[in-house]
């Protein structure tokens, strides 16, 4: 079982000649409504590419935002039954984007506030349980799902995406020591290097202190591998027209995480995301429309 704890979203996109700046008001020709929220993303994409069962916990509102996304995961094979209404608004995400592709984003995370890693105790969790997290939700709540996960014999995977310089470098480094797994792409690595304990200087000493696999997403340079041991492994990025980089990122955690479910080596786990990350830049949007085929990508990728 892959279990995502994590946010679910609806984005609201507006596009815009200029981003309007404090005390201004700009007009937009419409909107689209998307689904989005990095946990959703990561849900959708693994079971596109998954025969696993893939679960969703997460919590949506009592209201047509909330029941669009849950409805949104059956459509694309993602469990629903560990997702919770609670009494706050389903997530939402206000997006402009300017012509020349740059955005502002204003995300009101509602529900998300109120998931419960408690939620996990009613789900069969064990040693071949594998559970992705990021950081769109509370801290205490990542940690004590971790830690359940952990406990079952379960692996978890950590995207520490968003990176918030104002976490606690604590309860960081507490979260980052339940990880089997820590995904980051440069910023974010960065941001735990500069903010975080223990003094670490790079990605590699980041692997070695807390004794994890780190896995550092580098866009169109690919991605890098850092073991706990020292070891080092690079799998580059195919060629890929990109139409927008939305959602790439939590693509490639989704995927990361089916491959590792259907028993993958980590290092060819990173090049089927890889290459899942890579489709994703083809369309518009974080995550596919439902009609669009389960394909993993474009060929194959090399890593050495």
């Amino acid at each position: 079982m892959i279990i995502v704890f994590g946010s679910i979203n609806v984005d609201l996109v507006s596009r815009v000649a200029e981003i309007a700046r404090p005390g201004e008001t700009v007009l937009a020709p419409g909107y689209e409504t998307c689904f989005g929220g990095k946990g959703a993303n990561q849900a959708v994409a693994a079971a596109r590419v998954s025969d696993r069962r893939v679960v969703m916990v997460g919590a949506v509102g009592d209201d047509a935002f909330g029941r669009d996304c849950v409805a949104n995961f059956a459509a694309h094979g993602v469990d629903t039954d560990a997702i919770h209404q609670v009494a706050a608004p389903t997530g939402l995400a206000f997006i402009s984007v300017d012509q020349h592709g740059e955005n502002a984003i204003t995300v009101a995370s509602g529900a998300n506030t109120r998931i419960a890693a408690e939620w996990l105790d009613a789900l069969p969790l064990d040693n071949r349980t594998i559970c992705v997290m990021q950081m769109e939700v509370g801290m205490t709540e990542n940690i004590a799902c971790a830690r359940r996960v952990r406990a079952a014999g379960g692996r978890v995977i950590v995207n520490f995406a968003p990176a918030d310089p104002e976490n606690d470098p604590q309860r960081v480094d507490e979260l980052l020591q339940l990880a089997d797994i820590l995904v980051v792409n440069e910023i974010e690595a960065e941001t735990i290097i500069r903010h975080g304990a223990g003094g670490v200087a790079t990605p590699a000493a980041l692997a070695r202190r807390h004794g994890c696999d780190l896995v550092l997403t580098r866009g169109a340079q690919g991605v890098d591998w850092h073991g706990s041991d020292g070891a080092m492994l690079h799998c580059d990025a195919p060629a890929t027209k990109v139409v927008d980089t939305t959602g790439a990122g939590d693509t490639f955690v989704g995927a990361l995480a089916a491959a590792l479910g259907a028993g993958e080596g980590l290092s060819q786990a990173m090049a089927q995301a890889t290459v899942s990350a890579s489709k994703t830049c083809t369309w518009q949007g974080a995550q596919p429309p439902q009609s669009h085929d389960g394909d993993p990508g474009p060929g194959a990728v090399d890593c050495h």
